[in-house]
Formats: C-alpha cells, sequence, structure tokens
C-alpha cells in the first residue's frame, strides 16, 4: 500500500459497519489492515443480505460486507483459544492501532485491557467505538445504528413535514462513530511523534448523532426552539429544499437575497412582493411561497429547469437515483468508483474513497478480503 499512512499497522477486531468504516478509512490512507475474525463465520455481515454474489469456488459474499471492507487483510482467531489470544497478543505487539468494539469487558477478559495494551506496546493507539460511549448511566447499553438514530435525535428532525420521523437511509450513526473514531486514530498518531507514547481513543454512535446536530441542537440550546421534522425544507433559509417539476424533483439553494432577485422572476414572484422581501419573510411564509411557486415550476422538466436555474446563476441539482449516479461522468471523473479483483468474485465495482491527496499517491484499492485469505502472510503459519 502507498498513501500518508503507509508503513502503520492497524489490529481491526471490529464487526459490522461502525469499525469497519473506521478501519477500511485507515487502509484507504495507507495503513496495513488486518481484520481478526470468528473462525468459520468471521464479520457478522458475511451473513447479511442480500445482495449475495456466489464465488467460483462456492462461496457467498454479502454485499454489505464488501460494502466497507475494502484494503483489508483477513484471519481467524479463536479468541476463546489460550494459545489463540496469546496470537493475538503478538499481533497488538507488532502494531500501530487497535479498534475494538466489543461490549464494556471484554477486552479486559482477552487481556487487552488498556493498561496491558500500554505495557505490551506503549506506542499503541487503541480506538474503542461503543453505543452510548464510556461509562455513565446508559454506557453498557448495545449500541445499534437504528437505536441511536432515535436516541440521538437525528429521527425527531428528519422526514416529512410534520412528522412521523424517519430514519436516514444509510447508518449514519455508525457510519459517523467510524469517522470520528479514524479521525482521533489519525490525531493521536501525530501527536505519538512528539510524545513518543500511544493513548487510547473513544468515539461513540451517540457522540457522533450530537455532533453533527449543528445549527439545530442551537435552534433548541441558544433559542429554546424544538425542531421538528420539515420535510425537505430548510428551517433556515427559503426557497432552499426539493420541488416537483412536471417528471420528477430538483433541489434548488436561493442562500442570499441576490439569488431571490435572480431566482423569483423565473418562477413567476416579484422579487419585491412585501410577503417574501426577505429571507425571513419567505422562511415565515414557506406554505405561501411554494404555492406561489409551484405552476411554474410544474410546467416544465428537470432538465429545462436545471438550464434555466444554472443559466442564471441559481444553484440548482437534480434528485438522482443512484444508477444515475454511478453512471455520472463527475464520479467517473473523480474516481469514486474503485474496480477490484476479488479472490472469488472477480471484478467488482464497489464505491470507493472520496480523498485525494496531492502529493501522497493513493494506491489501487483491493478487494474485501476472502474470510482467513491472509493467515499465512501474516501469521506465518496454516
Amino acid at each position: 500500500m502507498s498513501g500518508p499512512l503507509a508503513g502503520i499497522r492497524v489490529i481491526d477486531l471490529t464487526r459490522a459497519m461502525a469499525g469497519p468504516y473506521a478501519t477500511m478509512m485507515l487502509g484507504d490512507a495507507g495503513a496495513e489492515v488486518v481484520k481478526v475474525e470468528r473462525p468459520g463465520t468471521g464479520d457478522d455481515t458475511r451473513g447479511w443480505g442480500p445482495p449475495f454474489l456466489d464465488g467460483a469456488d462456492g462461496s457467498r459474499e454479502s454485499g454489505y460486507f464488501l460494502s466497507v471492507n475494502r484494503n483489508k487483510k483477513s484471519v481467524c482467531l479463536d479468541l476463546k483459544d489460550e494459545a489463540e489470544i496469546r496470537r493475538l497478543h503478538q499481533l497488538v505487539a507488532s502494531a500501530d492501532v487497535v479498534v475494538e468494539n466489543f461490549r464494556p469487558g471484554v477486552m479486559d477478559r482477552l487481556g487487552l485491557g488498556e493498561q496491558a495494551l500500554a505495557d505490551l506496546n506503549p506506542r499503541l493507539v487503541g480506538l474503542s467505538i461503543t453505543g452510548f460511549g464510556q461509562g455513565g448511566p446508559e454506557g453498557h447499553r448495545s449500541g445499534f445504528d437504528q437505536i441511536l438514530q432515535g436516541e440521538g435525535g437525528l429521527m425527531s428532525i428528519t422526514g416529512p413535514r410534520g412528522g412521523p420521523g424517519l430514519k436516514v437511509g444509510v447508518p449514519i450513526a455508525d457510519i459517523l462513530a467510524g469517522i470520528f473514531g479514524a479521525y482521533g486514530v489519525v490525531a493521536s498518531l501525530y501527536e505519538r511523534e512528539r510524545s513518543g507514547r500511544g493513548q487510547w481513543v473513544y468515539s461513540s454512535l451517540l457522540g457522533g448523532m450530537v455532533a453533527i446536530h449543528t445549527f439545530q441542537g442551537t435552534r433548541w440550546l441558544l433559542a429554546g426552539d424544538v425542531p421538528k421534522p420539515g420535510g425537505n425544507a430548510h428551517p433556515s433559509i427559503q426557497p432552499y429544499g426539493a420541488f416537483d417539476c412536471s417528471d420528477g424533483q430538483i433541489n434548488i439553494c436561493v442562500g442570499s437575497e441576490g439569488l431571490w432577485r435572480r431566482f423569483a422572476p423565473l418562477v413567476g414572484v416579484d422579487p419585491e412582493d412585501p410577503r417574501f422581501a426577505t429571507n425571513g419573510d419567505r422562511v415565515e411564509r414557506i406554505l405561501e411561497l411554494e404555492e406561489a411557486m409551484a405552476p411554474a415550476l410544474g410546467s416544465a422538466t428537470v432538465d429545462e429547469w436545471v438550464d434555466r436555474l444554472e443559466e442564471a446563476g441559481v444553484p440548482v441539482g437534480r434528485v438522482a437515483t443512484l444508477d444515475e449516479v454511478y453512471d455520472s461522468p463527475q464520479v467517473s471523473h473523480l474516481g469514486l468508483i474503485d474496480e477490484v479483483e476479488h479472490a472469488s468474485l472477480g471484478t467488482l465495482r464497489l464505491p470507493g474513497s472520496p480523498v485525494v491527496y496531492s502529493r501522497s499517491e493513493r494506491g489501487r484499492a483491493t478487494a474485501p478480503p476472502l474470510l482467513d485469505e491472509h493467515h499465512r502472510e501474516v501469521l506465518g503459519e496454516g
């Protein structure tokens, strides 16, 4: 592997989404990621589907697993076996980073608690990802994405105007816990260059949910306003959201008064109409504004409106389906689809890393591994 983290070794004890997403990010940046899995079954997500793909060797691979496990090596160790735990200790002793998302207390039972790891490898950086964080009255609770999208408030502000709340269409609580965890690992590796010592990093699904509240959080903390689902409308800027055309939807983002004066005549609205003259007026009268805009927007197609608004300099975009996204010339230009050679499935196209470096080469992605595919390479046995 090449990349800014080339030479860094990560022992990945995680499964499902949050931990694997974090270690995938580290692998994308060039780290060697050794994924330690249960013999026989491996990561839970190897059994999650559909879709499943049948391999040439008779194996069955899960699309869910394939989505977040590129750039990793797989080894199987039975962590109920003392000899296998000793092998794990040897791996950790040679590593720079260990990542885990076990239930509280499991790492201690494996002899890999924080102090034990510091004694084993003082330069080791550890990442622990949990649902509700370390300690506190709810730190013991199991954390699944759906649970934390609800308990972290995201569902209460997502959904059609007036409710009910809806979850986001991807496991965003898991993904954010992974992203913040990977960020903490990289920051700790940098700090290690000064101190010579490792440290432990903690990330949680609840923490990630609260961290992204941004202006919705300050609506409550600073103004005492409890946000509710608002559909596709922005609570602070208008018109800003998704609008119906004759054959589909477009997103329009009128983020300044100058843009409003260019946009309003295109949809048959007087920009000086006292009902809509300022952004505050438009937010307060959003239903009236949408009603006034609807006839014009509904009289032309998505493509026609995109052309008109782009010509006027008004930010606009299609509401694309995933097949349209992956066929996009811009997605191709940015290299957002990895083509990898899988040991059993052959050539695969997978979502790729969005990060590009000006000097550090982003190495060619490797396919998600077969279960225990790298046992001999990593452990020198089997």
